[in-house]
């Protein structure tokens, strides 16, 4: 968990106001400047979560990902397009979670120069454990209501629709 800085002032909110004394009136500056440093603290929170489970937030996610397939495995490729990432962070990821115990790597038999990344039963477990201790922390989000949480990810959505993540239909 990240040390609190215990300031008297908001320094996003002390730098938006110098911001607006140089250069004028910029919100997305702060807003921005809050959502990195929302960023910062959630990481942080939930990483310490994952932790004894020997997890990051990327590897849970990839665990997360194979239990949700229908046989508990899924190409490479796929693994990158349904997080998100770089084919190298989904091979990285993929192989720390093979050392330690949580998938398996195999050829994939419908692509002969594909591989197949197959979650283990130990890795259902140790999802399993973490995702109830997530849940627990409200995954760092407790400070929101549910309410405010989907408000959270509906001002966040049309971001993500112009970044090109999906088509908002």
């Amino acid at each position: 968990m990240p040390k609190p800085l215990s300031l008297a002032f908001d320094p996003i909110a002390r730098a938006d106001e110098l911001w607006q004394r140089r250069w004028g009136a910029v919100p997305s500056m702060a807003a921005i400047t809050s959502v990195m440093r929302a960023q910062q603290i959630l990481l942080s929170e939930v990483d310490a979560v994952l932790k004894p489970y020997g997890l990051t937030f990327a590897r849970y996610e990839a665990l997360v990902l194979l239990t949700f397939s229908k046989a508990g495995e899924l190409p490479m490729s796929k693994i990158g397009e349904r997080l998100m990432v770089h084919p190298t962070s989904v091979t990285n990821t993929v192989d720390r979670l093979v050392r330690s115990g949580l998938v398996d790597k195999r050829p994939n038999p419908n692509d002969g120069r594909g591989t197949l990344a197959s979650i283990t039963e130990q890795g259902r477990v140790t999802c399993d454990k973490a995702t109830r201790d997530l849940m627990a922390m409200e995954f760092g989000l407790g400070a929101y209501s549910a309410e405010e949480c989907g408000e959270i990810f509906a001002m966040l959505r049309p971001l993500r629709v112009a970044a090109g993540d999906f088509r908002d239909e």
